[in-house]
């Protein structure tokens, strides 16, 4: 790394980002995954909107990609079709 200020600043900086968007992913992907595992449909369609803007937000901020996005939230609508 080198000694300039602003080098030394884009570097916490970097730091501070990666947590931020670690801590976004991984709520989204507990968001997902409890969704997932849940039994009851009633629930089931009442979280589906919250999660699916966690996703919307992931992917607008670039942490994942739009496609990975779309398909996550293809596949849980899906499920939530099916389970009516």
């Amino acid at each position: 790394m080198a000694n300039h200020s602003a080098t030394k600043k884009d570097v916490r900086q970097a730091a501070k980002r990666r947590e931020r968007n670690r801590y976004y992913g991984k709520t989204t992907r507990n968001a997902v995954r409890e969704l997932k595992a849940g039994t009851d449909t009633k629930a089931y369609t009442e979280a589906l909107p919250n999660v699916i803007s966690m996703i919307d937000k992931l992917a607008k901020r670039g942490i994942i990609h739009k496609n990975k996005a779309a398909n996550l939230k293809s596949k849980l609508a899906k499920k939530a079709v099916a389970a009516a």
